[in-house]
């Protein structure tokens, strides 16, 4: 296992969020930062092209007030990677959206990704069955 790849992935998966999310940088430079141009991010079955993942971040700009992410197991290998992780995020109203995350990535020669496999499923209180 390469030591950067597992780093990066690492990144990808705790910081990446906080710079989409909260910053005011420039989110192409952050997503260029992360995958390959020709990226195909599939989400639950969606297609998620660059441009479609740049459109997804002014909204989560505007309603998220942290982030924060629990990664409980990732695996690296050569050129891929593999988590399972949770994604908490604090919006404006006060609504904290948390989110189970299933993540498969391929790497490109040049470290960064170039194809994503995800499923997420919103998270619900046990007691009282709210989306928490």
């Amino acid at each position: 296992m390469s030591t950067d790849l597992a780093r990066r992935f690492h990144a990808f998966l705790t910081e990446m969020p906080h710079e989409l999310g909260l910053e005011d940088g420039d989110a192409a430079a952050v997503l260029d930062r992360y995958y390959v141009p020709e990226i195909e991010y599939w989400n639950d079955g969606i297609r998620l092209d660059r441009q479609r993942l740049l459109d997804h971040v002014k909204p989560a700009r505007k309603n998220a007030v942290s982030v924060r992410i629990e990664v409980h197991e990732s695996l690296v290998g050569e050129d891929l990677a593999a988590a399972r992780y949770t994604l908490h995020a604090v919006m404006r109203n006060d609504k904290t959206v948390s989110m189970e995350i299933y993540l498969f990535a391929r790497y490109a020669a040049d470290g960064r990704i170039r194809r994503v496999d995800s499923i997420t499923r919103t998270l619900r209180d046990r007691a009282s069955g709210e989306v928490v």
